[in-house]
């Protein structure tokens, strides 16, 4: 217990205190402000779509920044928000079709940015509407036909429940199939199918295994600006004529679709640095995605099912920030995490230093304090004959020490009139032995 109390009074033990609290205050920062992960997973869809190959083109531009991206192939987007709101899944982000999810049912997903546009594209067979000319300009001519309305799990299926829904008309009313797009394909191409309903983007790959097959047309929906209204999430895109294929002429007039957005979501809790390095790696491959879109239009805060992202609002606003814009991703991370901790410690040591002076006087005050103490003990023992020799050492040694005290000019006074009294201490020793 004199141990403690004596380093007290010590100076260089209250400052290795300081700064040892100080080492435990950035290291619980340090835990708290975590590195964004080296690795991590997206969900995407069939490696024939667009979503698994903007993932893929993901990967590459992240492994310049040492960033290791796994792409999952899926079903689409019901299976990706499945797999996203499972903590155990493993994945991090996924791509999502606007429109589909119930947000109520995902109150911790958050979105990054809308990507590109997915145009609802129905391929039917020229044949199985001769009794309208050959062209299918309404929904409601589908009644009594075979047709595929998307997988289980997909966008595809959702959406097409969606508009069927707002056309007022009944799954029952035709003989409808849920095939995956490669299923869908291969039975239109054998007559089985009449119509087929696919959600993708304009430069998805699967959308070229549709061209070579004979005497099928894309459907132009005459009634799209009724449907925008009563389903805001879609937006109206007009096709020109020979956009999608020059070569095979598709589509073969101009024609007008509705269009979701594909949308980057992820969890809220995020790493801001991963959004940043996301959405800049995501305008270097958009820039090719211009067939529907204007240059520039994405990646977009607009048509967005979830929240967007903190982070990603600044970003898409302002673009990135003063560290990633001119060091490398890492660096810019360490240093970002360097900022976000030191301005914390300073908003506690700033007004720590405004008490220093105040500080610095107290403990000399305490050090002084301790000397009163040990000379009151010295003249309550001085009539004790059997305590001479001690009173006298313990006075040498209070000496020694008030002789070793430093102070400045104007705690000068302090010091000189301890050093009085240690004197007169003294004089009564001598006068009592």
């Amino acid at each position: 217990m004199n141990l403690i109390r004596r380093q007290i009074y010590n100076p260089l033990a209250l400052a290795a205190s300081f700064f040892v609290l100080l080492i435990i205050i950035f290291g619980v920062l340090w835990i708290l402000v975590p590195p964004p992960p080296k690795s991590i997973e997206m969900a995407t869809g069939f490696p024939t779509g667009l979503y698994y190959q903007f993932g893929e083109r993901l990967k590459a531009e992240l492994s310049n920044d040492g960033v290791d991206l796994k792409v999952r192939s899926t079903g689409g987007t019901l299976d990706n928000l499945r797999l996203l709101n499972d903590q155990k899944s493993g994945v991090d982000f996924a791509m999502v079709q606007g429109g589909v999810a119930k947000i109520s049912e995902y109150p911790n997903l958050v979105s990054i940015a809308g990507m590109f546009y997915e145009p609802i594209w129905v391929w039917y067979r020229e044949g199985a509407f001769k009794a309208d000319g050959g062209q299918l300009k309404i929904l409601s001519q589908l009644k009594g036909k075979n047709v595929s309305i998307g997988n289980e799990g997909s966008g595809t299926l959702a959406l097409t429940k969606d508009i069927l829904q707002a056309s007022g008309i009944s799954e029952k009313e035709f003989n409808t199939q849920k095939l995956t797009p490669d299923e869908a394909i291969a039975k239109l191409s054998k007559g089985e199918l009449d119509a087929v309903f696919i959600v993708a983007a304009a430069e998805a790959p699967i959308l070229r295994k549709f061209y070579s097959i004979p005497g099928i047309r894309l459907m132009s929906f005459d009634q799209a600006d009724a449907y925008t209204r009563n389903l805001p999430y879609l937006s109206k895109v007009t096709v020109p004529r020979g956009l999608l294929s020059i070569q095979y002429d598709q589509p073969r007039q101009d024609i007008q679709v509705m269009a979701a957005t594909a949308t980057l979501v992820a969890h809220d809790n995020v790493s801001p640095a991963l959004v940043s390095l996301l959405l800049s790696a995501s305008y270097d491959i958009l820039k090719s995605y211009s067939r529907l879109q204007k240059t520039g239009e994405f990646p977009s805060s607009s048509g967005l099912d979830f929240p967007l992202h903190a982070d990603a609002e600044i970003y898409l606003k302002d673009g990135p920030s003063f560290l990633h814009r001119h060091l490398p991703f890492w660096t810019a991370v360490w240093a970002g995490r360097f900022v976000k901790i030191v301005i914390p410690l300073l908003v506690i040591l700033i007004p720590l230093f405004t008490y220093i002076p105040t500080t610095k006087n107290f403990l000399l005050r305490l050090k002084l304090a301790q000397v009163y103490e040990e000379l009151k003990v010295i003249e309550r023992n001085a009539q004790n004959p059997a305590l001479k020799e001690k009173n006298f050492k313990d006075l040498e040694d209070i000496e020694r020490r008030v002789g070793n005290i430093k102070v400045s000019m104007l705690d000068a006074k302090e010091l000189y009139d301890l050093k009085g009294h240690v004197g007169e201490v003294r004089v009564r020793l001598n006068l009592v032995h």
